[in-house]
């Protein structure tokens, strides 16, 4: 132990007595956006593989005051196809799925985080400057069409 640090020394549980300590679940959700489109009342998470479904809901109704109405889980496996430098066999770890479908009139949408910008005047310009004078490169750079394919540094 380093110089100065202390360990914790909790008073001694006695029923009855005020809880001092709140137990927390090493568990974790993770809100996805799923790969096919769901219904606006669903929402697909990636769960801890101990969690079972009265779990989430009740992981989602305590905590975060969301009410929900069903839990469907599933558990998706890890690729087994690829190999290390020994070439032995490398698999990505197995994780839980679950689809929550939340409760009456609640509906949840992922936020736009990148959304597409309106181009101002100034870059709009500066745009088709920039492509005219690529264009006008590409003419320079084409070469004389008389030559038959020989290149210019080729003279005569």
């Amino acid at each position: 132990m380093a110089t100065g640090a202390r360990k914790a020394v909790y008073p001694l549980f006695q029923l009855g007595g005020p809880q001092l300590r709140i137990f927390r679940p090493n568990f974790f959700m993770l809100a996805v956006r799923p790969g096919v489109p769901q219904p606006e009342d669903t929402v697909q998470f990636r769960v801890s593989m101990e969690m079972t479904k009265v779990d989430i809901k009740n992981y989602l109704e305590k905590i975060y005051n969301v009410p929900v109405a069903a839990v469907r889980t599933r558990i998706q496996y890890g690729a087994n196809n690829k190999r290390n430098h020994k070439n032995q066999r490398v698999k990505k770890p197995d994780y839980k799925v679950a689809y929550v479908q939340l409760g009456q009139g609640q509906t949840f949408q992922f936020p736009n985080l990148f959304p597409d910008k309106e181009q101002d005047t100034e870059t709009r310009s500066f745009d088709d400057f920039k492509n005219k004078y690529m264009e006008r490169e590409k003419q320079r750079q084409k070469g004389d069409p008389r030559r038959g394919g020989v290149p210019d540094w080729f003279g005569l």
